[in-house]
């Protein structure tokens, strides 16, 4: 994020993670203004709080593209995904919102891409796979953010191995407290709009459903719902995902077993991350596969 300020989310469209576009993209100053929390976010360079990584190791983290929309810098990065299967990858809902996208329907935007195998936005590495199809969940709620995934159907088949196998209902031990896990994304590593051209990832914590609970109990951000959703941090603070990262993956136990969606500020010990809980949405993406 940087000249595309899109989002994790439902920190919402001003101040929010949401995605942060339209205006942003085209006023990047002022982008940053509105999205920068009332403090500012600890980093150490990445995420935020966290280190590069590569999509060599990781072939299953995949960027939103579209630089009619975005511009060129980048390669018109605005949200995360993740490839579960050859032709199929995961993404928040809100990514294809009208305020996401600036129009009614992703057809509208020809040039939108899923790029893979591309660490380093600024190159030209890896393949960038136009969409054949798009399901939004039709049940997703703006304002609480419960239901906030979408599946992507590409054109071609993804390179074989670069699929992450997602949590199904019986896996509860990823979301067990204290559990770690893996955020991924290209999105704001300070929290006040400074964007990586490289893929990042830090380590954050399982929460407990209480913690966010008592953060979110219903604000102008979403109302955190346990059934829908997971909660990860740092209880210190530090390490998060940030305006930019939506739709990319949290990772624990060698699966998938959340989306970045929404939250207050980035990285800020008394407002975790909140995430889209894969195990209570697998059954519905795989319908779509």
């Amino acid at each position: 994020m940087h000249v595309p300020i899109p989002a994790r989310s439902h920190r919402r469209a001003v101040g929010g993670r949401r995605a942060l576009i339209a205006a942003a993209a085209l006023l990047p100053a002022l982008a940053v203004s509105l999205a920068a929390p009332a403090a500012p976010a600890a980093a150490n360079g990445v995420v935020v709080g966290g280190a590069p990584t590569t999509t060599d190791s990781e072939p299953w983290v995949v960027a939103l593209s579209s630089r009619q929309r975005f511009g060129a810098g980048r390669s018109g990065q605005f949200c995360g995904g993740v490839a579960v299967g050859p032709r199929t990858v995961v993404t928040a809902a809100h990514c294809f919102g009208q305020e996401a996208l600036g129009v009614t329907d992703w057809r509208k935007l020809p040039d939108l891409r899923v790029i893979a195998g591309r660490t380093d936005l600024s190159g030209s590495a890896g393949e960038e796979v136009p969409l054949s199809d798009v399901w939004v969940n039709p049940d997703f709620d703006a304002a609480t953010n419960a239901g906030d995934v979408a599946v992507i159907t590409l054109s071609q088949a993804l390179p074989e191995g670069s699929v992450i196998p997602m949590a199904g209902p019986e896996d509860t031990a990823p979301y067990t407290a204290g559990t770690q896990a893996q955020v991924y994304g290209w999105g704001d590593t300070t929290g006040q709009g400074a964007y990586p051209q490289s893929l990042r990832t830090a380590t954050v914590d399982v929460l407990a459903d209480s913690v966010c609970e008592k953060a979110y109990p219903g604000t102008g951000d979403g109302t955190y719902l346990r059934a829908s959703m997971v909660c990860a941090g740092m209880s210190e603070g530090g390490k998060d995902a940030c305006q930019g990262d939506s739709g990319g993956p949290l990772v624990a136990d060698g699966r998938l077993i959340g989306l970045v969606s929404w939250g207050t500020g980035c990285a800020e010990s008394a407002y975790p991350g909140v995430y889209t809980r894969v195990s209570a949405v697998s059954g519905l993406v795989a319908r779509h596969m």
